[in-house]
């Protein structure tokens, strides 16, 4: 990580361990604060969520992956055409994956029935990350924890006020397409960032947008975002117009 002061106090940046990203908030996440990633399917959520848990492990920090959308030996499998090494990282004793609808993760989460206990939820995971001292978390996605707390919008705040308040710098994937519709997340979250789909004439093109970042000089142009054998690449420099 690297360590900057702000206001006189001491706190560390996070790498996304996607190549641009970083130039466009500062130097990378500000650790220790949770952060959403919005946008449609197929721009590019997950892989940067992959890309980001992979420069934990290469940075010797531990991870945590909860899904309730793919398996262990799903998401491996949708990043084996890169070679930015998350095969190698997920196998490490660095990342620990959780499928929240599987049998194992039901047991973690408690949850015997159709709906697994809703603080048992929140009691368990802020509690794991913290006792396991855990530096990464994705959580992928609201549809999980609109699924868990269907019951109220305000077992869903705590549940995101609990996590804020671990030891981790956090990833929330969010399925929203419009990036003007703001959610209770978005509202909560340290930053927000957006993935954009657009159509031009010669095809489809990706682009990536810092909504918030709070407390950190950031870059709010959208920027081209393109797959690479390496993984995601954002294009600095030039917005797209």
């Amino acid at each position: 990580m690297l360590i900057y002061k702000y206001d006189a106090n001491v706190f560390m940046r996070v790498s996304s361990g996607v190549d641009g990203f970083d130039q466009l908030i500062d130097g990378g996440f500000r650790s220790n604060r949770l952060y959403v990633l919005s946008g449609p399917p197929g721009s590019g959520k997950t892989t940067f969520s992959a890309q980001f848990m992979t420069a934990g492990a290469a940075a010797d920090e531990s991870s945590l992956y909860v899904s309730m959308h793919e398996t262990r030996d799903g998401i491996i499998a949708d990043m084996a055409g890169f070679d930015f090494g998350f095969q190698a990282a997920i196998e490490s004793d660095s990342i620990t994956f959780l499928d929240a609808l599987s049998s194992e993760g039901r047991r973690f989460f408690g949850g015997p029935g159709e709906k697994m206990d809703r603080t048992n939820v929140t009691n368990r995971l802020a509690g794991f990350i913290n006792s396991r001292e855990i530096d990464r978390v994705v959580i992928d996605s609201t549809m999980l924890l609109r699924y868990l707390f269907d019951d109220s919008d305000t077992t869903l705040m705590r549940f995101l006020t609990a996590i804020k308040r671990t030891s981790a710098t956090t990833l929330l994937i969010s399925e929203m397409t419009d990036p003007s519709a703001y959610a209770d997340e978005h509202f909560l979250a340290h930053g927000v960032v957006f993935f954009h789909n657009y159509l031009e004439d010669d095809g489809m093109r990706r682009g990536i947008q810092v909504i918030k970042m709070r407390g950190t000089d950031t870059d709010t142009d959208i920027h081209t975002l393109s797959f690479a054998d390496s993984g995601i690449e954002i294009t600095t420099g030039k917005s797209v117009s």
